[in-house]
């Protein structure tokens, strides 16, 4: 369904939340016009949640609210990125891309670039200690899921000899404001070329040369999740933590109970970090050892 001409997703079986289903990467202009849509929309919705645009990080509505994040990298120019807001070990990781013959350059959507997609999902089975989401997806697939938005992105790969061994997708936020980091991701087998790296600084470049001043890599913290690599590599290439007010809106009275019970949240969020951090290691031992064993039989 779409609220104000965007799309709504929908989750949960006992308390249905709904979204943007490009949160965090696209906006409500008009709040209350939106939620007014939500509750003519003849779909049941108990919640309904949004965050606010940057720069505003003081609550602006009255909505029940709690605090969320994005990783933000703010860009005037290439140059100042490069000399300011990295240190030399970034600087040195670019550098060594370039040297091992990764080239850079902005792409169009054709089946191409699609079947070299399709290719980097499908190399490991197996990513940060948990399976990737995209592995075994077939082309029709990605095709669908890759192509979103195309009025409003730009893809960036890099290539080694021709052949694409990663790529990033951005996706801009309706006022030009904001760009979103919507995708990163490089072959495991080419990480000594240090693609990704050099895709964050293509990325930075692209937002500089279009006079974007924002570039968001996600969150830069999920839940209360203990400080870990990505975030490390997010510190390392400039992005900094923004706090941002997220509302959660009841629709029904149910969405109002639910969100006294913080019902909301996710079943992670209810657990202590350090049991979740410990959870984590343990499932990526177990995830190596199933893929050492998987590869020895093969």
């Amino acid at each position: 369904m779409k609220i104000c001409d965007k799309e709504v997703r929908i989750q949960g079986r006992l308390i249905k939340l709904g979204s943007l289903d490009a949160d965090t990467y696209e906006f409500l202009e008009n709040p209350e016009e939106a939620l007014e849509e939500v509750r003519r929309c003849g779909t049941r919705i108990d919640l309904f949640t949004f965050m606010q645009r940057m720069p505003d990080t003081s609550p602006k509505y009255r909505y029940p609210m709690v605090w969320d994040n994005l990783a933000v990298l703010p860009v005037t120019t290439y140059d100042h990125w490069w000399t300011r807001q990295v240190n030399d070990k970034t600087r040195n990781m670019v550098r060594r891309a370039h040297k091992k013959g990764v080239t850079l350059r902005e792409l169009s959507f054709d089946d191409e670039l699609l079947r070299g997609i399709w290719t980097i999902y499908n190399e490991c089975a197996i990513r940060r200690g948990k399976p990737f989401a995209h592995y075994g997806k077939d082309l029709d697939t990605v095709g669908a899921e890759a192509g979103t938005f195309l009025d409003r992105s730009t893809f960036i790969g890099a290539f080694l000899e021709e052949k694409l061994i990663g790529f990033v997708k951005l996706l801009y936020d309706e006022t030009r404001t904001q760009a979103g980091l919507l995708h990163i991701i490089s072959m495991i087998q080419h990480r000594d070329k240090a693609p990704t790296n050099a895709l964050i600084a293509a990325a930075v470049r692209s937002c500089a040369d279009r006079g974007i001043p924002d570039l968001v890599y996600s969150r830069f913290s999920d839940g209360n999740k203990q400080r870990d690599s990505l975030m490390d590599f997010k510190l390392h290439h400039g992005f900094q933590r923004i706090n941002l007010p997220r509302y959660y809106v009841p629709i029904t009275r149910a969405g109002a109970i639910a969100f006294r019970l913080g019902l909301h949240k996710r079943l992670a969020d209810h657990v202590p970090e350090p049991i979740l951090a410990k959870m984590r290691e343990l499932r990526k031992t177990w995830y190596e050892r199933k893929s050492q064993a998987v590869a020895q039989t093969s």
